[in-house]
């Protein structure tokens, strides 16, 4: 079992930056990859970035066209931590977002963490 803790979220503007934060505990997720999540209102929720499982050369990402040049995700395995950066934040990045492994794991789903962009 592995609980997520998201954090990191806020208000920000357009065009603005933020860096999201996720604590993984219970277990090591050194061996799993690992994504990000969103879903806002009315919305289902859809896949934002993923990160494979460290090797000791490389890590290997991939993005949803609409983040893509924008966001960075990257881990830190000794904090058993995953990481969102966020830059150039638009309207439409509005949601909740939430880290699990990937693919997903319907019982590891967090709280999540609201970030919210105004025009």
């Amino acid at each position: 079992q592995v609980h997520m803790v998201e954090s990191g979220g806020g208000l920000v503007q357009a065009g603005g930056s933020l860096r999201l934060s996720c604590a993984a505990s219970g277990r090591t997720i050194r061996w799993d990859a690992m994504g990000w999540f969103r879903q806002a209102p009315g919305q289902e929720r859809e896949f934002v970035a993923s990160i494979s499982w460290a090797t000791w050369t490389s890590t290997s990402t991939n993005y949803a066209d609409a983040v893509k040049g924008r966001f960075t995700i990257s881990r830190d395995n000794a904090k058993s931590t995953v990481y969102l950066q966020m830059n150039s934040l638009k309207p439409e990045d509005t949601a909740v977002y939430f880290c699990n492994t990937n693919p997903p794991d319907y019982s590891y789903w967090g709280q999540g963490t609201q970030v919210t962009v105004s025009s």
